[in-house]
């Protein structure tokens, strides 16, 4: 039996060792990835000598997928939590403290946002539960929602800054219910019980569901909920983490000593895969028995036949692939648009000390070509101490002219804005610059109806599953759900088609 995983991300990896589990060591596994590395947006590198992570950096441990597999792979030993420094907002050329009691900036009481918003944004909020409130549970664009409700300031200070370290996008555009779920629900559920429905009011009790038991779940918006920002996302525009709520117990944020790599390394080991790097899959097809890849080249094609086939891959590849195999898939993976962004990560001299934070968000409209600074060296004690290391995030859904420069005015950039926002003037010891081209689905309005539609599509092809960043939620847990969810899937199918053909998992 043989089972190819097209994508060799967080997901593919995931999807490809629980196939591994479920199918048994008799199983052929075959992962082709494009790229000539491994690990899609979890990538480590050499920073001044010691290991740095430039895409993902970290995981909700309060959502148990990531955890549990983390634990499943014997890493448990290697975890790390971030340091309990609070972040902070950039906004109208000052700083403020990034409120901990929000969901993705929409908060549940006007006064955890003394000092962020002016006294007439503050009387804005506090009006908002007595203002009446249409919500039919239909999909809306997060921006406009809430400035209607809270006021303007409540959506540039601190939604839009939030929303845009996670999806490197814009509240105007991306949806309500695929980016701040517990919120929606909790709308929903105010609704139904005849109770008056208000932003204030839903994150409230959003907020009192202790990280979403009970709520629909979404990275995303969780990590905003317990207030610890925006880095769990799988892609890397992430922005600084920020305070615990008062009285959290436990660490809402979990890492690998060693960086992401440990655990690609790890999944690699336990999958026990045949690897097929650098070669873009051209095409798929279905045949008699199965499926048939078309790996490689143009010019020089090579083929790989298959039982069952896991599509592990960004939007515009799974468009591509699902186009001769079901219209309404393909297009519903078209309508999924994806944003660029990139890292410029510093290791400046020991001697220099960052600002007592974990980092900070700039807010749309300030002057500084960086949308996020996070200052790693105060988030994560666990770093090696030999140099100061951050790292910044530049670009935004529609942005490219920042992104066309080169990586030396891109250095020069990060370090004109750390200037103008800590007055820290050194020459970095060394410089990784990582471009993600194309990295960070934008969960639009409408995003659950297409994945609605794509999901549905697939489930009509025998031997074929999809999973990945571009379905239900950007985080690393979130990934890993669709990857076992799809793995799941796809293992029954082998079940039933191949019968006493697949071994029995150990």
């Amino acid at each position: 039996m043989h089972v190819v995983v097209v994508g060799g991300g967080i997901s593919g990896l995931a999807a490809a060792y629980r196939l591994r589990r479920l199918l048994g060591a008799g199983a052929r596994i075959t992962v082709v990835e494009q790229a000539a590395v491994l690990g899609g947006k979890l990538r480590t590198v050499p920073l001044a000598g010691a290991p740095y992570d430039v895409g993902a950096e970290a995981f909700l441990v309060r959502r148990p997928e990531a955890l549990a597999l983390v634990r499943e792979l014997g890493l448990a030993d290697g975890l790390v939590h971030p340091g309990p420094a609070a972040a902070q907002v950039r906004f109208d050329g000052r700083h403020a403290p990034l409120p901990a009691r929000t969901v993705l900036g929409v908060p549940a009481a006007a006064d955890d946002l003394d000092g962020v918003l002016s006294p007439s944004g503050l009387a804005r909020v506090r009006a908002e539960p007595s203002t009446p409130m249409r919500w039919d549970g239909a999909d809306v664009a997060v921006g406009p929602l809430v400035a209607e409700r809270l006021g303007p300031e409540v959506a540039r200070r601190l939604v839009d800054p939030l929303l845009g370290g996670v999806y490197a996008g814009r509240a105007e555009a991306l949806g309500l219910r695929p980016t701040m779920p517990p919120l929606a629900a909790a709308l929903d559920a105010l609704v139904a019980a005849g109770r008056p429905p208000s932003l204030l009011s839903a994150a409230a009790l959003a907020l009192s569901a202790q990280g979403g038991a009970g709520l629909p779940d979404g990275d995303a918006a969780l990590s905003a909920q317990r207030g610890a920002g925006p880095p769990d996302a799988a892609g890397p525009a992430d922005g600084t983490g920020a305070p615990r709520p008062s009285g959290a117990g436990r660490p809402v944020f979990g890492a690998l000593r060693g960086g992401m790599a440990v655990l690609v390394e790890a999944l690699v080991r336990a999958a026990g895969v045949e690897l097929r790097l650098g070669l873009p899959v051209r095409g798929l097809v279905r045949t008699a028995d199965g499926w048939r890849l078309e790996i490689g080249a143009a010019p020089a094609p090579e083929y790989l036949d298959a039982d069952g086939v896991l599509l592990a891959v960004p939007p515009p590849a799974l468009r591509r692939l699902l186009a001769p195999l079901h219209v309404g898939a393909c297009a519903a993976a078209a309508g999924i648009e994806v944003a660029s962004c990139v890292i410029v990560s510093l290791a400046l001299p020991s001697t220099v000390r960052l600002p007592p934070s974990s980092g900070v968000l700039v807010a749309a409209g300030e002057p500084l070509h960086t949308k996020a600074f996070t200052y790693s060296t105060v988030k994560w004690p666990h770093l090696d101490a030999r140099a100061t290391v951050l790292r910044a995030s530049l670009g935004r859904h529609g942005e490219t002219a920042t992104l066309q420069a080169d990586d030396a005015e891109l250095v020069r950039l990060v370090r004109a804005d750390l200037a103008e926002l800590t007055g820290i003037t050194a020459a970095p010891v060394d410089a990784v610059v990582t471009r993600w081209g194309g990295g960070l689905p934008q969960y639009a309005v409408g995003h659950l109806d297409r994945v609605a539609a794509i999901e549905a599509g697939v489930a009509g092809l025998p031997g074929l599953a999809v999973a990945g960043a571009a379905l239900h939620g950007i985080g690393v847990p979130a990934c890993i759900a669709t990857a076992d969810a799809a793995a799941n899937h796809l293992a029954a199918h082998l079940h039933v088609s191949l019968g006493d053909d697949v071994e029995s998992p150990q």
